[in-house]
């Protein structure tokens, strides 16, 4: 099936993704999972925790096969509701290094739960925001700062709902000002990656089109991400690096 879209760095083919990258190199890597975590999202939460106990050890396997080296790897997790009708519109936790910090990512993605979310669009361009404000490493031969957001819903305009909780300042409030940041104002061009396990719709759609360094696999809007499953998203992250 062709389901992705990508910016002019990726090669696409149905079955395969290629990425150019040199060899020989260490590689800082880190991670943000932006984890919808709405009612709609059940059929994928289970199996989000499972794959959260094997996650480092599988990723490094592939790594190895494909001759890629990981010097550091981080991972940070910002799960999102919906601003306009749930109380706790997001449950964070800051990067933790793996393996050592792995009961502790681990701990907290057992603990989500999906439930809420109201009507359809959620806050999933809140979620990118944060990330986007993430402190990323800068150390090391290279570096790969890479977001992978999952959702099966669109997403509400950013400004629409206020939050109350200790957003970063300078929070982008429109989706021109997220584009910004994406394009250089917080993030360096080689070192940036967006993976959008998200539906063909606002904004995910006009997000994969216009912003660079992007792997977008549509998902089906309320459907829970059934087409989308782990070895995808290992493959995809590997062919990120």
């Amino acid at each position: 099936m062709e389901c992705f879209r990508y910016s002019p760095l990726f090669i696409v083919s149905s079955n395969q993704l290629f990425i150019m990258s040199s060899q020989g190199f260490k590689y800082n890597v880190d991670l943000v999972f932006c984890i919808d975590v709405t009612g709609s999202m059940s059929p994928v939460i289970n199996t989000v925790k499972a794959n959260a106990l094997r996650f480092n050890s599988d990723l490094k396997d592939a790594l190895a096969q494909a001759g890629k080296n990981i010097d550091q790897l981080r991972v940070r997790v910002i799960a999102f509701r919906d601003l306009g009708c749930d109380g706790t519109p997001f449950e964070l936790l800051d990067f933790v290094n793996l393996p050592d910090g792995e009961t502790r990512f681990s701990s907290f993605v057992n603990g989500l739960r999906a439930d809420g979310g109201g009507d359809e669009p959620e806050s999933g361009l809140e979620a990118v925001a944060l990330a986007l404000s993430s402190d990323w490493v800068q150390t090391g031969d290279r570096q790969r700062h890479i977001i992978v957001v999952w959702t099966d819903a669109s997403a509400h305009p950013l400004g629409k709902h206020s939050y109350s909780g200790s957003m970063p300042k300078g929070m982008p409030t429109d989706l021109n000002a997220l584009t910004d940041l994406w394009s250089g104002q917080s993030m360096s061009l080689s070192a940036k990656r967006l993976i959008l396990f998200a539906p063909d719709a606002y904004p995910w759609t006009s997000i994969a089109t216009d912003w660079e360094q992007v792997v977008h696999v549509p998902s089906q809007a309320g459907d829970g991400l059934a087409d989308c499953d782990y070895e995808t998203i290992l493959a995809t992250i590997k062919n990120s690096i």
